[in-house]
């Protein structure tokens, strides 16, 4: 949905894929598969190639539902992988290649659960509040350098899976992915010109 959103907008897109890049790519989108974002060389290696960017929108991540006493070290590790490291990395490149061309706008997904704790999903919270730290930290770096971080939190996103996953939820409430790549664009975009640090609730009425 973001990708189509950005698109439709005029934009340029490059999509890595964690899995193989297949085939029916849209135009408008430069697709690479096989790539690892948790991996800092492949992570590097990726954005030395790109051209000069404007935007870099961060939409690696994973949930994982578990109490505390049922998660293990190892799906800790993962879910910092997948959500914090992710980001981590891919704001590292962005900013160094938007130095280099005077500016540009990066944009985080964190979650609901970081102004909004939750039981049930510990190492999911931890590394969603990574990314809101991560985010405001970073934008208070980067802000003499033309630089805009920002951040959504969505809550429960209307997804096929979700609806699968939660059968009895009330789906109508649920943010869906075109309304959250609307305020992606808009805080990836020229027009924004001076939110930074923020931490967007994109929560619906869930």
């Amino acid at each position: 949905a973001v990708v189509d959103t950005f698109v439709a907008a005029g934009a340029a897109c490059y999509l890595p894929l964690f899995g193989p890049a297949g085939a029916g790519t849209p135009v408008g989108v430069a697709v690479t598969g096989n790539i690892n974002l948790s991996d800092e060389a492949a992570a590097a290696a990726y954005y030395a190639d790109l051209p000069p960017l404007w935007a870099s929108v961060h939409l690696a991540g994973g949930f994982l539902a578990r109490p505390i006493t049922q998660t293990s070290r190892a799906e800790l590790n993962r879910q910092l992988d997948m959500n914090l490291v992710t980001s981590f990395l891919c704001c590292r490149e962005a900013v160094r290649a938007m130095r280099k061309s005077g500016g540009g706008r990066i944009v985080n997904v964190a979650a609901r659960v970081v102004e909004q704790p939750m039981g049930g999903s510990i190492a999911y919270s931890v590394s969603k509040a990574g990314v809101a730290a991560l985010t405001r930290s970073l934008a208070i770096e980067v802000r003499g350098d033309g630089i805009l971080v920002n951040a959504i939190l969505p809550s429960i996103i209307d997804t096929p899976v979700n609806r699968a996953a939660m059968p009895n939820a009330d789906f109508p409430q649920w943010p869906k992915p075109e309304e959250l790549a609307q305020v992606i664009l808009w805080l990836a975009s020229p027009e924004n010109r001076l939110t930074s640090g923020a931490l967007v609730p994109v929560y619906g009425g869930a």
